[in-house]
């Protein structure tokens, strides 16, 4: 679980710990992420957190065998780790170095981490990946941060491209593309908006709604490179494959 010292990532930990799994937590955020490993031992769950760097292959090829060596075995991986969209400057005005680490952590981080889980679940007897991208990475309306939008749909195609992939590897890739989720973040920029702004927004995703969906693309084995899209109000929703 990678991104799980707060937010979503905290959440799906939680909920995947009170679903029986064994959860390894890994983030660059040790005080965050030794707090999620608590919350889920007190709960009675299984949890461990190492200490990882989502825009480095050391990082993240550590994170992997932490998960196979220390926790038995790694059967499910969830990308969620990732942001920084809302973050200026962006893209002209960002550096290629600010929005190179942008697309390095919300998308070739992603990469490298599946790429290596793949080699790790087949050890076993597969596996699922669960990429979390955003409802920035569909359509064609103009974005804040392009280069966070870039990466989101990249994210998004790199799921679909490998579609069928479990014939050969045992193990499913699927992504889910939520629009804003009811962080805590999220919860105080919605407390802090005045009242006219507050009228244009709509509600945030509930976090257990998020939080069910992914649990479901874990579950369904029908799933394999599938792109789960969740909008305020409404209900989740397959992505058509053209």
């Amino acid at each position: 679980m990678t991104g799980a010292s707060v937010g979503t990532g905290r959440a799906i930990a939680r909920r995947l710990a009170t679903e029986g799994a064994a959860v390894v937590l890994a983030d660059i955020d040790c005080v965050g992420g030794e707090q999620t490993r608590r919350m889920i031992r007190d709960a009675g769950g299984d949890a461990r957190f190492i200490a990882a760097d989502m825009c480095s292959e050391t990082g993240i090829a550590r994170m992997i065998d932490f998960a196979v060596t220390e926790a038995g075995g790694l059967d499910i991986l969830v990308n969620n780790a990732g942001g920084g969209g809302h973050v200026p400057p962006h893209f002209p005005d960002a550096t290629p170095a600010q929005w190179g680490a942008l697309l390095d952590l919300n998308l070739r981080g992603p990469m490298l981490a599946t790429q290596l889980a793949i080699t790790a679940m087949q050890g076993r007897h597969g596996g699922v990946i669960v990429n979390v991208a955003s409802t920035a990475g569909l359509g064609h309306r103009s974005y804040q941060s392009p280069e966070y939008g870039a990466a989101k749909a990249g994210l998004i195609r790199f799921t679909s491209s490998l579609t069928g992939l479990r014939e050969r590897t045992n193990v499913r890739v699927v992504c889910i593309a939520p629009d804003w989720v009811g962080t805590e973040r999220a919860l105080r920029e919605l407390a802090a908006m005045t009242g006219a702004q507050r009228a244009t927004v709509p509600d945030p995703i509930p976090m257990a709604q998020f939080t069910d969906a992914v649990v479901e693309l874990v579950r369904d084995d029908r799933l394999d490179g599938r792109v789960l899209v969740l909008l305020p109000g409404q209900s989740a929703q397959l992505l058509d494959q053209i």
